[in-house]
């Protein structure tokens, strides 16, 4: 007890939490208007400039407004659907509110989305309306508007965007504000602000269909109100806070902890493309990031490359602050234990010096805390995260849950492995084959208009059925594999793919890697290697080549990667471990098909797209 009070108290004087503002989303950021005046609430790249402009918290409630009174103009009815299919840009955060003042149905689609998967979404959930970013989401959206019957009208945000010359409907943003210009719906806003009953949905969210169709996903303003309630506590954020944001706001994780930041007051740097994240994280200098285990690994081996092209007195001392920041933050901080003095005094030189450059190289130097969770983390990958110092608050959850179900808690031991604590109102139990199954309100009541794949996934109990499988031990629960995942090879010997994927792509070499395994008789790999390591790799070895392709190809090459592999897969049991591997020489891409929106592999389209090479991986 005396361990835990004490780090409890550190944690504390460490850490400044501010409560959450008690408006619903409807009313919030007029509310948080009136408590932080002409602060930032969030800040946004002007490419242009070169340079991160502010929008106070005033200027947002003043556009909100507007885009209540504007879609009231185009006719926007309670609870009808209306469409945001845009890159992260702040007017996506003026649409949602805009939208919930007056009750309102947001469905935001990835930027990345393909005609016919927005034409599905179109059609589905009977859209009028569509919000579009820049050039590409216009394009698509159009040709839909051409053809869709219930279409009446885009609403550009990039003003840089050229329009159809046949397209004399759609307007540019600033047109639409423009059309409650002059007009008072104050009083109709209000009324259907007070209105907002618990059970209306604020969004309907569109799986990305890694195994089948795309389903919607239908949260309500009571599913969002019980996960704000849920993490009162559980994280150690503030309105001090600077928020990047970096997963698109389509993504539940990002949307969810986005609102959470909202109703804390926080500043949100919103990062436009996922490919400038690095870029914006040295200019920003962020204290909190929501990210996957993707980004994180791309971190790692960042640092490992610094460090095998650093002179050995250089790359002694980063392993030796790594070591002592594992014995320090690891061994004893997660633990709830007290570190000794000396390992302290040691952390504490290596923290201020080595650290502290690794951190400020990475924009990481005011960090926070960061929230890590939408696969499994490698045990090496988060080892360390935390051993550079960083709070990474590791969890679990899914769409169908309003975000988190778990998560760790900053004041608590943690164990490397787990995802954490389930949050307050949560109910967790477990079923056949250990399948984490859920209850409480933050879990959803279905999928929009498909009552029988509804049926499918919720009991008639209640109980939500997540399709991962897990076990709970000293209040932290842990996941072991996506049931629905599970390969059988022919022996009958059961693999978990996702398991093996993440162990292997910690590798420097090796960028993705999916594994072939069901119906089987061993294991074999997909790997899309790390093409410029390779490359570098050839030319010091002597070995030419006049393509991608016959590089991969090459004998010499592939014993290469082959090898690495099986150093890592030393300690997994004989049938799981890879045997075989076809090194590809272009990277998986949503135009084939063979990555959702949210870069997941498409394991069905990968096996027909590739069934030549997997065939030949099982030739005698």
């Amino acid at each position: 007890m005396f361990f835990l009070s004490f780090i409890r108290t550190f944690v504390l004087s460490k850490h400044k939490i501010a409560m959450q503002n008690p408006s619903p989303l409807p009313s919030l950021i007029q509310s948080q208007a009136a408590v932080y005046g002409k602060r930032a609430a969030m800040l946004y790249r002007d490419d242009e400039l070169q340079k991160w402009k502010e929008i106070s918290w005033e200027e947002y409630a003043r556009t909100v407004s507007r885009v209540s009174a504007s879609l009231l103009e185009l006719g926007v009815g309670v609870q009808e659907n209306i469409a945001v299919f845009s890159q992260n840009m702040p007017e996506c955060m003026f649409v949602d509110f805009g939208a919930y003042g007056i009750r309102a149905v947001t469905i935001p689609f990835y930027a990345t989305a393909s005609e016919t998967q927005v034409k599905y979404m179109v059609s589905d959930a009977k859209i009028r309306y569509i919000f579009v970013g820049e050039q590409y989401q216009y394009d698509t959206a159009y040709r839909i508007l051409k053809i869709e019957q219930s279409m009446r009208k885009l609403i550009i945000f990039d003003p840089a965007v050229e329009k159809d010359p046949q397209d004399n409907v759609s307007l540019y943003f600033d047109e639409f504000l423009a059309l409650s210009d002059g007009k008072d719906h104050g009083e109709e806003i209000n009324k259907l602000t007070s209105e907002v009953q618990e059970d209306d949905l604020a969004n309907i969210l569109y799986t990305s269909g890694t195994t089948g169709i795309s389903k919607g996903v239908m949260l309500t303003h009571k599913m969002y109100n019980a996960a704000f309630r849920g993490h009162v506590g559980a994280l150690p954020l503030s309105d001090k806070d600077l928020i990047m944001n970096f997963l698109p706001f389509t993504h539940v994780f990002e949307r969810g902890w986005s609102y959470l930041c909202i109703k804390t007051g926080c500043t949100l740097a919103v990062n436009r493309r996922p490919a400038d994240i690095l870029q914006s994280l040295r200019e920003v200098h962020p204290t909190c990031m929501c990210a996957v285990p993707r980004f994180w690994e791309k971190v790692y081996s960042g640092v490992q490359e610094k460090m095998n092209s650093s002179s050995p007195i250089q790359r002694r001392m980063l392993e030796d602050a790594l070591r002592i920041g594992k014995a320090y933050n690891v061994d004893y901080k997660m633990r709830g234990l007290v570190p000794p003095l000396a390992l302290k005094m040691r952390y504490l030189f290596y923290e201020k010096t080595v650290i502290a450059l690794l951190l400020k190289t990475l924009g990481l130097e005011r960090h926070n805390f960061f929230p890590t969770a939408g696969a499994a983390i490698p045990p090496i990958i988060e080892e360390f995260v935390r051993s550079a110092g960083i709070l990474m608050i590791t969890g679990y959850g899914l769409t169908e849950s309003t975000a988190t179900v778990s998560c760790d808690r900053w004041n608590k031991p943690i164990s490397l492995g787990s995802i954490g604590r389930p949050l307050d109102g949560v109910q967790v139990k477990f079923g056949e084959n250990d399948e984490i199954l859920l209850k409480g309100d933050t879990i959803t009541k279905g999928y929009y208009r498909k009552a029988e794949i509804t049926a499918m996934a919720i009991d008639k109990e209640g109980w939500f059925h997540t399709g991962d499988a897990g076990y709970m031990k000293n209040g932290e629960l842990f996941m072991t594999e996506r049931i629905k995942d599970l390969f059988k090879t022919s022996n009958g010997k059961y693999i978990a793919p996702q398991m093996l994927e993440s162990k292997f792509c910690v590798d420097r070499y090796i960028d993705q890697i999916v594994i072939i395994a069901d119906q089987h008789k061993f294991v074999s790999a997909l790997v899309i290697p790390e093409y410029k390591l390779l490359e570098d790799l050839a030319k010091k070895r002597g070995i030419d080549f006049s393509s991608r392709a016959e590089l991969c190809a090459n004998p010499q090459i592939v014993q290469f990667v082959m090898d690495r592999i099986e150093t890592i897969q030393q300690d997994l049991a004989s049938y799981e471990q890879v045997k075989r591997i076809t090194l590809l020489p272009e990277p998986f891409s949503m135009e084939r098909g063979e990555l959702t929106n949210t870069l997941k592999v498409k394991r069905p389209v990968l096996n027909e797209l590739y069934k030549e090479q997997i065939d030949k991986m099982y030739e005698e």
